[in-house]
Parts: C-alpha cells; sequence; structure tokens
C-alpha cells in the first residue's frame, strides 16, 4: 500500500504540473516577446541568460536543501496521512503558486528581490518590514547551514571527499560547456559519472577531523567557501554544481524508487507502513494543528524559496516561458522529493525487519517522543536507514554496499544543502546591496563588502552559542519566520493580481490558510516560550507577531485601495 500511494502522489504531481501549473502560467500572461532581465541587464555574473534545465536545477537544488528531507521524517510522528495530504496539497495549490509567483513578479521587475517589490505592491512602510523579516530569516539560514555542513561531515565523513570534489568537476563542466561550446547533457553526465567516481573513493578514505571543535572548525570553512563561491559569476560554479545536483536526485529517486519496487515484489509486506495512519497526541509532542503545517515547509511551501526565486533564478531566466518549469515546476520536484522522504521514513525505515510487527517496533523505538525524533541527527538518520534499506534490496547487504548507499545518500543530502548556502548568502547580498541603494550608502553596495557582511553576521550568530550551535538559540523561530514570509508573499502576490485586474483567488486562498496557521503556530509558541521563561524568543517572537498582523493590515489597506481602483501609478510601474 505504501508504495501504491507513492506512485499515485508522484502521477498526481505530473498531472498537476500541466494542469494548474498551466493554468497559472496562462494566467500570469507568459509571453516570450517580453524581454527578461537576463538579457536587459545582463552583467555575466548575476544576471546571466540559461538554459532552463539549468536553470531548473539551480532553482530545484537551491529551494530545496535538507528541508523537504528533515520537515517530513520528523512530521510524521503525527502519522503518515497528515503529512501525505500536505505534501500533496500544499505543493501543488500553495507552494507551487508561491513560488512561481515570487519568480515571475521579480522577473518582471528587473529581477529586483521580493522585498524591494513589495515597496510597489503594498507600500513603503510594508518594504521595510518586509527586509527585516527577510534578513531575519536568511541571517538564521546561513548560519544553520553552516553548521548542518559540519554536522553532516561528521556524521558521514565518507561524504567529505566526493563533496569538495564536486567543485573542481563543476568547474571543469562549466569551461567545457562555457567556454568550448561543448553538449551540455553530455558532459552533464560525464561529470555526473565522474562525481560518483568520487563517491565509490570516499568509502574507501572517509575524511574526519579529529578533535572537540571539528564543528567549529568546518563553519569557519564554510564560512570562507561560501564567501568567495556566492561572488563567483552564477556560470561558474553555482549552475554547473546545482545542474550535477539535480542529477544526484534523480539518481537518488530512481534508486530508491527501484528498490521499493524490488521490494514490493520480493517481499510485499517489507514495505508496509510501519508509521500509524495517525497519531494525533505523541508523547512530548506540541499539537499537530497547526505545528505540522510549519514542520513541513519546504516539501509543501517555504517562504525561503521566494527569496531564491526574486533572488537568483529571476535573474537568469531566459524566456518568460521558462518560469513554468523552474518556478512551478522546481516545487512540484520538491513535493516528489517529500514523498520519497516520507516513503522512506514511514514504510522503508522498517523494511529489512523480520515481520510487519517488527518493523513498527522498530519504528516505534525511534519515534517514541517528540525529544528523541526532533534532533537533526534523528531525521536525517531516519531518511538516510530507510532508504538504504528500500535500496539493499537491489544492491544487498555487504558492509562495502551498504557503506556505498549510505555515501551516495549522505552525499545527496550534503549536497543540497550545500546549495542552499551558496544561494541564501548571494540572496542576503543582494538584501544588504538594495538596503544601500535605498539609503543611498554606495559602500553597501558593492558586491564584495555585501558579501562580506552577509557572511560575517552569519558566523557571529553562530558565535551565540558554545561549540558554534549558536544558530539554534534562534531555531525555534526559524518555522513560523519562514511560513510568515510564504504568507505575505502570497499576499503581496494577491495584490499584484488585483492591481493587475487578473483573478487574485489562486495566491489569496492559500495565503489566508498560511497567515492563519502561521500565526496559531507562533501563538502556540509564544506559549511554550513563556511556560519555559525563554525570555529572548518570547521577545523576539512578540516582535515577529506584531510585524506579522502589522504586514496583514497593511495589505488589507493595499487590497481595499486595489479593489477601489487607487493606485494605478503604483500599478503601470509594476511589471
Amino acid at each position: 500500500m505504501a508504495y501504491v500511494l507513492f506512485v499515485i502522489a508522484i502521477i498526481w504531481f505530473l498531472l498537476m504540473y500541466k494542469g494548474y501549473g498551466g493554468f497559472i502560467a496562462r494566467l500570469f500572461k507568459l509571453n516570450n516577446k517580453n524581454v527578461t532581465p537576463a538579457h536587459t541587464m545582463e552583467d555575466g555574473v548575476d544576471y546571466v541568460p540559461t538554459n532552463r534545465w539549468v536553470l531548473w536545477g539551480h532553482h530545484y537544488t537551491s529551494i530545496a536543501g535538507t528541508g523537504p528531507i528533515v520537515g517530513p521524517a520528523i512530521a510524521v510522528i503525527w502519522g503518515w496521512l497528515p503529512a501525505l495530504l500536505w505534501i500533496t496539497l500544499g505543493t501543488v495549490f500553495a507552494g507551487a503558486v508561491h513560488d512561481f509567483s515570487a519568480l515571475v513578479i521579480s522577473m518582471r521587475n528587473e529581477g529586483y528581490s521580493i522585498g524591494e517589490i513589495t515597496g510597489k505592491i503594498i507600500g513603503p512602510r510594508a518594504k521595510v518590514l518586509f527586509f527585516f523579516v527577510i534578513f531575519f530569516e536568511l541571517w538564521i539560514v546561513i548560519a544553520i547551514f553552516a553548521m548542518i555542513m559540519g554536522i553532516l561531515f561528521n556524521m558521514y565523513p565518507s561524504s567529505v571527499f566526493p563533496v569538495w570534489m564536486e567543485i573542481p568537476i563543476a568547474v571543469m563542466l562549466s569551461y567545457m560547456v562555457f567556454k568550448k561550446g561543448k553538449n551540455l547533457h553530455t558532459w552533464s553526465w560525464w561529470a555526473l559519472a565522474l562525481m560518483y567516481i568520487t563517491v565509490a573513493i570516499g568509502v574507501l578514505i572517509p575524511i574526519t577531523i579529529p578533535g572537540a571543535h571539528a564543528l567549529q572548525i568546518w563553519i569557519v570553512i564554510m564560512m570562507i567557501y561560501i564567501y568567495f563561491a556566492s561572488t563567483l559569476p552564477v556560470q561558474t560554479l553555482l549552475q554547473p554544481r546545482d545542474y550535477i545536483n539535480a542529477h544526484e536526485l534523480l539518481v537518488a529517486m530512481g534508486l530508491v524508487t527501484l528498490g521499493g519496487l524490488v521490494a514490493l515484489f520480493r517481499a510485499p509486506t517489507h514495505l508496509s507502513f510501519v508509521a500509524p495512519v495517525i497519531n494525533l497526541h505523541p508523547e512530548g509532542a506540541p499539537p499537530m494543528w497547526p505545528i505540522l503545517f510549519v514542520t513541513i515547509a519546504c516539501g509543501a511551501i517555504s517562504g525561503f524559496h521566494s527569496l531564491v526565486g526574486s533572488g537568483t533564478s529571476s535573474k537568469q531566466i531566459d524566456k518568460e516561458t521558462d518560469s513554468q518549469l523552474v518556478g512551478y515546476g522546481g516545487m512540484i520536484a520538491e513535493g516528489m522529493l517529500a514523498m520519497i522522504v516520507l516513503l522512506a521514513v514511514a514504510a522503508g525505515f522498517g523494511a529489512r525487519s523480520t515481520s510487519v510487527s517488527a518493523g513498527v517496533a522498530v519504528w516505534s523505538e525511534h519515534y517514541a517522543a517528540w525529544a528523541t525524533a526532533a534532533g537533526l541527527g534523528a531525521k536525517i538518520g531516519a531518511f538516510v536507514t530507510g532508504a538504504v534499506n528500500m535500496m539493499s534490496y537491489v544492491f544487498g547487504q555487504s558492509k562495502y554496499m551498504i557503506g556505498l548507499m549510505i555515501t551516495i545518500m549522505g552525499v545527496f543530502v550534503v549536497s543540497f544543502a550545500g546549495t542552499s548556502l551558496d544561494t541564501a548568502t548571494r540572496a542576503q547580498r543582494y538584501v544588504f546591496q538594495e538596503w544601500g541603494k535605498d539609503l543611498k550608502w554606495g559602500w553597501m553596495e558593492n558586491k564584495w563588502i555585501a558579501t562580506f557582511l552577509a557572511v560575517f553576521t552569519a558566523y557571529l550568530l553562530t558565535l551565540a552559542s558554545p561549540g558554534g550551535k549558536g544558530a539554534l538559540v534562534l531555531w525555534p523561530l526559524f518555522g513560523t519566520v519562514n511560513q510568515l514570509l510564504a504568507g505575505l508573499v502570497l499576499l503581496a502576490t494577491t495584490i499584484y493580481l488585483i492591481r493587475k485586474k487578473l483573478p487574485s483567488y489562486v495566491a489569496a486562498i492559500p495565503m489566508v490558510f498560511m497567515v492563519i496557521m502561521t500565526a496559531w503556530a507562533m501563538v502556540v509558541n509564544i506559549k511554550s516560550f513563556a511556560a519555559t521563561q525563554n525570555i529572548l524568543l518570547l521577545v523576539i517572537g512578540i516582535v515577529v507577531f506584531i510585524l506579522m498582523v502589522w504586514l496583514v493590515i497593511e495589505g488589507i489597506i493595499a487590497i481595499g485601495n486595489a479593489r477601489a481602483g487607487k493606485g494605478e501609478k503604483e500599478a503601470k510601474e509594476l511589471g
């Protein structure tokens, strides 16, 4: 049953990409006669016309990171059915609409970030508030992903060699395709084959940093790396590396899917659900409503995606019609990944047990309580274990093959985290540059200074707690801030569509749902912070809640003005 539902979900995503995605594309009136910023503002660094499949690879791997892995891997504690419904419905009707809209609106406004554009759509006060939310989110993202990279390297030392070797492989792919004019598809598959050779080597030569300060050392290394990586021309490293990562996704999805299919025929009961259908009251867990909707973020809808779409991807769109594949299609692919994770943790996690009841026992022990299942290691570990269990039906259970499969999945996870880290840094640089432009501080518009500010402020956050885990201090707020941003982007999209005299319900309905769920989750969190006397998070949580209410009021006023026909000048200025 688990595998059948997984296949049905994949078919659903493919059909809705053509159906609902095509409808949204027609609603926005995509027209290839309109010249995109990648051409009108081409600079060879950030604004670069890009093959739509290469850009899809960049966009998808940037928005994914570890989000669609850790979200479903923890949300399954409430049962597989709520997670399944939110992933399949949220991806199609909320997340993909959100991502696609942010990409198109930015593309039609010179590639500016959604925060900058909000000033035109809602008003100057809203722009300031929006920038605060965006900076806060990216500040946490950069710090937390640098930490996650270090943790993952410690968890999977066999992934260190292949992950770092991906850099010269990507640069080689860039040289052969962009400098020598070689065939993209041929050389990308050669690059992928070379990548998997390094994976096989990584199993034999795991690399570790000894001592108690390994995580801090990795964080410093990652900070130095992202400073230079995020300032390079996109076609030098970002595009080719992300295109390779997109191929890694296809391989990982193919291997897990194949493993599940073989398991289905060889031992049908081994791939049964071991997670409960619904589990409303897990020990120590917050209420499923509304916390489920901020736990599964990237696998259904995530505000971070709008920062990628309006930060890097909108500057690389070659033709307007490419937006459907990149924006809507990128989110559909993420929904598919979330479904693979759900299959792995809800069924694959117990797949190698001697019976279904034994598999249930294994799952129940791991997910016995919120505290045992909520840590990063537990989340990633549950997915990798479930995926390897399924893949082992194809490759066997020898020590080397198990190590190889673990490395394949480890490299897959770490590579995605690295991509999100690079893109988040680039997006934060744009935030500082746009601040500099608005404040008329020319020095802040310099990309080297703006990048330094993005990296240095994030590094300071990592120092807020011993061991380089400072970002964890603010991490409990990230889920609600991230989903708040998603709701606000949908609010801005709703007003944009009204001003353009286009049907706004496609954005308005998911916007209302997300604002209600986020506000509810914030109240739950604020009560929790008060009960535990966590003054820092309590104060920040209240401030963020006030910002949300303020922005919603600004949005309601803007909607009223738009419906009354006011703001015609602003509407004309919008692309």
